[in-house]
């Protein structure tokens, strides 16, 4: 029986985490869009933001992704919170005031 009840939680684990994924989507970010920025806002050795990461930077709601700044969700996804915030300026792209 209580082989049955670990299997059965493991496959709900696999199941939500599958769903979990599905679902990211961070201010008009797409999963891939966050992937395409991750090693320009991931320390200990960020990189210059790419081509792709600047135009998912363009498209996204940047006044939305400011109200993340001083949360816990950007760290919990590996991003720097303050290198996310020095992409706009690194992408020519002007960010929002009071951001």
């Amino acid at each position: 029986m209580e082989v049955k009840l670990v299997v059965a939680a493991i496959v709900m684990l696999g199941v939500l985490e599958g769903m979990v994924m599905a679902e990211v989507s961070l201010c008009n970010m797409s999963e891939e869009d966050l992937m395409n920025c991750k090693p320009a806002v991931t320390k200990p050795n960020p990189v210059d933001p790419s081509p792709e990461c600047c135009k998912a930077v363009m498209g996204a709601n940047l006044k939305c992704l400011c109200s993340y700044r001083n949360s816990l969700w950007l760290p919990a996804l590996g991003i720097d919170p303050h290198l996310a915030m020095q992409l706009p300026p690194k992408c020519n792209i002007i960010p929002p005031t009071n951001c």
